[in-house]
């Protein structure tokens, strides 16, 4: 037996080191194991990414498929060379003026990963039948080319941010105008972005600062690779798709949403989220069990996003004056170590303790579990920064969302969710804006309302939540698009 599982065709997948990038590869390395025992899977990256791995392993596989083994392998890192702190190897606990730091060491990764893919040759014969890398890590490519095999790019987010992040970054298109809507290259020549929709990094980019010399490179490198895999579901994503795969001339495969299964969900929810939840799995659901169907809001802005201490004291006030009922994972301000105890002073006086009182509103400190929440039949909407993630758990759940993006691609889902999808309402976007306590009420009721344009939006999400089931399922001889399109993944790598 064993000489037999030496002789499986081997994939070698390096993912970016943030949770929000670990989470979906060690996901879809699930999923492709699942769909067949042919591969051998290899997650390669960093030794205190390994460890968290090991963990979301070991909590997650323990009582699910034992056929399903995933190898994990350490790429050695040099954070001082790149004036990282000690033991940072990933986004968690760095400040946002120090992430551009993390992205550039990422490139130290190539020789490590070049020597772990010679090494696999010498002793299995042949190279891995492929690489799937992250799309932020186009240095893969070149690896994959120069050792005889192939590298897929996969794309954690959906295929519309995708093709916005990677087309502005690549184009500049907001340098080009001096007005502040422009035109995106792979977009209809009608579609119109704004200048408020982009992070201020990539506002201020012109080819020449830290966050050009890094994004550019690498998307480009990328877009050489031998195909794309997606983290979405087509039917919900028609038009995203579509220009994707034009912009891109390859294939895409689009095998979301990589979501937990509800095997995983309970004690095992702080693995998922690379988080310890701020509060008991038992204590929230009973809260939530007490309130009516659809009555509640979630607020919550992602493991690596905060709001200014501004915008959170508006929220607070808007979220007070509009009577709603709600679960809020909160934690610093912007501008303040967003892993520190939270301060009473950050909301007003005496909130926290007026909520509880009167329970109206659940403040969890740090982390939550948020699919838990968003699945539960009270949750009415989602106060959420639109990251991808997020975004997939919500709709999975029929839950509609209100948009404040605040970076990445962030503001081109919530463009998506708005216009095309008919989901969302926008609050506001980045940390930036000034917003006021009437702007949080009026959002919230609109959303909120059981009739007019929430139940509207409530019915949309619903829609969305059928399709991305019916995705991943099969009823009798007829396969989900997402199956199908893991079906196609594995017969093209296969293809010699």
């Amino acid at each position: 037996m064993a000489e037999t599982a030496e002789k499986k065709p081997h994939i070698v997948m390096t993912p970016f080191m943030a949770h929000g990038h670990l989470i979906p590869f060690l996901a879809l390395a699930r999923k492709i194991q699942e769909t067949t025992t042919t591969f051998k899977i290899t997650i390669a990256t960093t030794p205190l990414n390994i460890q968290h791995l090991k963990s979301a392993i070991s909590n997650t596989f323990s009582s699910s498929n034992n056929d399903i083994s995933i190898n994990l392998a350490e790429l050695p890192f040099n954070h001082s060379q790149y004036g990282l702190p000690p033991n940072v190897e990933n986004t968690e606990k760095l400040p946002l003026t120090d992430i551009i730091k993390l992205f550039h060491a990422s490139t130290s990764l190539e020789a490590p990963l070049s020597s772990l893919i010679s090494k696999i040759t010498q002793q299995e014969g042949q190279p891995p039948i492929c690489i799937i890398s992250d799309v932020f890590l186009g240095w893969a490519t070149n690896v994959a080319k120069s050792l005889g095999t192939r590298n897929i790019s996969f794309t954690t987010c959906g295929a519309y941010g995708t093709l916005a992040y990677i087309s502005i970054w690549c184009n500049l298109p907001h340098r080009k105008t001096d007005s502040d809507e422009f035109w995106v290259p792979g977009f209809p020549q009608n579609y119109r972005f704004h200048i408020s929709q982009m992070h201020r990094y990539l506002r201020a980019a012109d080819g020449t600062d830290d966050w050009s010399k890094f994004f550019p490179p690498q998307i480009a490198l990328s877009m050489k690779s031998d195909g794309w895999i997606c983290n979405t579901v087509e039917e919900i994503e028609n038009l995203g798709l579509q220009l994707l795969k034009n912009y891109l001339q390859l294939p895409v495969w689009c095998i979301g949403p990589l979501l937990p299964s509800t095997t995983l969900k309970g004690s095992n929810s702080k693995y998922r989220a690379g988080k310890e939840s701020g509060i008991a799995l038992e204590e929230c659901m009973e809260w939530l069990d007490l309130k009516d169907e659809n009555s509640v809001l979630y607020i919550s802005f992602g493991s690596q996003n905060t709001v200014s201490a501004s915008q959170m004291m508006a929220l607070a006030e808007g979220l007070e004056e509009s009577e709603k009922l709600f679960i809020w994972v909160i934690r610093p301000p912007c501008g303040f170590d967003i892993n520190a105890e939270f301060k009473a002073e950050w909301l007003p006086e005496g909130f926290e303790e007026r909520m509880k009182h009167s329970k109206r509103g659940l403040l969890v400190h740090k982390w939550g579990p948020q699919l838990e929440i968003l699945s539960h039949k009270s949750t009415g909407a989602f106060l959420s920064h639109c990251g991808w993630n997020s975004v997939l758990e919500s709709l999975s759940q029929g839950v509609p969302i209100i948009g404040w993006p605040l970076a990445a691609e962030q503001a081109y889902n919530a463009k998506m969710l708005v216009e095309e999808m008919g989901v969302s309402v926008e609050l506001t976007r980045t940390v930036e804006s000034v917003i006021s306590k009437e702007d949080v009420k009026w959002v919230i009721e609109i959303v909120m309302d059981q009739e007019g344009k929430g139940k509207e939006m409530k019915e949309k999400a619903n829609e969305i939540a059928v399709h991305m089931r019916e995705a991943t399922v099969e009823k009798g001889k007829e396969k989900g698009s997402s199956l199908r399109a893991m079906d196609d993944f594995v017969r093209t790598i296969l293809q010699v």
